[in-house]
């Protein structure tokens, strides 16, 4: 009997076989048919992965369930044991492997990661060396079929390739006069070959040529063809004020009922949610322009079970939601008034009166499929840690008239299936950039306390 190929020797030439892992299909039902041409294979251990997981009421139970469809008629087109045509090209191939395969000792016990790459080894054994490809968006499964010799890849598809210098802000320096005609009008109109390089709704800083102190902050109005002037906003906002430039672009853009979505990210204590919640209480409570405000946050991950807490359903979400809770003690007064409010109320927070007269509703995202949501300021915290499946269904609940504010920091995420450049968060700045609908601002500058600006530096 021949011996076995080695799968150190260098990769040949030639079409290729991606096997997908679990967490693949889970993160994007759809990915069946991203590979174009490729051949796929799907270990059978996945297939009973998936099975386990068809069975949650949550977003990666939905997905298990969508795989499960779309093989279930695949099947109906021919075995997928010996293969089935895709509709974008290539073969799928549920697979396992030989009775007599085994990994090397050190792997241990048969886990199911160990039997996907025991599939995967098996196969790559009985192709053209380099041709099997096992793509996972577990980093550890990647580790081990790297020390077997197998190439392995990120799931790529789930990657957007984005623009990381895009703030949202711009920096130009002018004449002097041209600051100064900015101040007088309002606005200005400039001729000038960088404008054709601007998003919509971006912000421009108009630093003085001869004055580098002397600036005008402007924000981009395709629809008028120039520069507006940023509000300045002294009065505050619910006792809220901007202490940066980047904190008053962020209340131009949260003030502004033409701009139904608005994305605001940066690290920790930039005063992000603060904001959006001072603005939101504004616009429902002073202005009544919407209905209702509405703060959420993904319960990690999206629509885990919230039923294993004691308590009715507020003392259930009081720990996660307890962010939230402490930034609108904060608006809705001091420590001493809001002391004193409690004990004539009973015990109740300040903002137990909104929630009881309908305007204030501070829930997770763990039922808002299937929901509409027309005339309301929707404020999800924590985006960041959506998967841009997720989002996509939060920010399609959006009735008549609803603003969504998605905040969060692309670099400080708990999903293990995103990182930073396939979050929710950050693929809606990416995907929305572009339109007048929408704005976009990077929070640089820790407001939140000397020693928590310092921590994020450093640390």
């Amino acid at each position: 009997m021949a011996p076995l190929p080695s799968l150190e020797d260098p990769a040949e030439a030639g079409p290729r076989t991606f096997v997908l892992d679990t967490n693949v299909l889970l993160y994007d039902p759809n990915a069946l048919n991203v590979f174009k041409d490729n051949d796929l294979v799907i270990p059978i251990t996945v297939i009973e992965e998936i099975d386990r997981f068809k069975k949650d009421l949550n977003e990666t139970g939905r997905n298990a369930r969508m795989v499960s469809r779309q093989l279930d008629r695949l099947r109906l087109e021919g075995s997928l044991n010996k293969g089935v045509a895709l509709a974008g090209g290539g073969m799928l191939r549920v697979d396992m492997p030989p009775a007599d395969a085994s990994l090397p000792a050190a792997f241990g016990a048969q886990t199911n990661d160990n039997l996907i790459l025991l599939t995967v080894v098996s196969l790559a054994r009985r192709r053209p060396r380099g041709s099997v490809i096992l793509v996972t968006r577990d980093t550890n499964m990647r580790i081990k079929a790297d020390a077997l010799s197998v190439p392995a890849e990120d799931y790529e598809h789930a990657h957007l390739t984005f623009d990381e210098s895009y703030s949202g802000v711009a920096e130009w320096e002018v004449d002097d006069a041209k600051v100064d005609r900015a101040y007088q009008d309002g606005a200005i109109d400039l001729e000038d070959e960088r404008t054709a390089g601007l998003m919509p709704n971006q912000f421009v800083v108009l630093k003085s040529l001869g004055q580098p102190r002397k600036s005008a902050l402007t924000r981009w109005i395709p629809s008028e063809g120039r520069l507006r002037m940023v509000g300045r906003y002294k009065e505050g906002v619910w006792g809220i004020f901007a202490r940066n430039k980047e904190q008053l672009f962020a209340l131009d853009l949260l003030l502004d009922d033409d701009i139904k979505l608005v994305t605001l990210d940066g690290v920790a204590g930039t005063g992000k949610t603060l904001l959006a919640i001072a603005c939101g209480l504004r616009k429902v409570t002073d202005e009544r322009f919407f209905r209702r405000l509405v703060v959420s946050r993904p319960i990690f991950p999206l629509g885990r079970d919230i039923g294993f807490l004691p308590g009715d359903i507020s003392e259930k979400l009081n720990p996660w939601m307890k962010p939230i809770f402490d930034n609108l003690d904060l608006l809705l007064g001091g420590q001493k008034d809001d002391v004193e409010q409690r004990r004539r109320s009973g015990g109740q927070p300040g903002y137990q009166a909104l929630i009881d007269q309908g305007m204030l509703e501070v829930e997770p995202l763990t039922y808002i499929r299937g929901r509409s949501m027309p005339g309301q300021y929707l404020l999800v915290d924590e985006a960041q840690n959506l998967t841009p499946h997720e989002v996509k269904t939060v920010i399609t609940r959006a009735g008549e008239g609803t603003k969504i504010v998605l905040t969060g920091d692309p670099y400080q995420i708990d999903n293990p299936y995103v990182d930073a450049t396939s979050n929710g968060l950050t693929y809606v700045i990416e995907r929305f950039k572009s339109e007048r609908i929408a704005g976009h601002v990077t929070l640089r500058k820790g407001e939140r306390s000397a020693l928590a600006e310092l921590a994020a530096n450093l640390l």
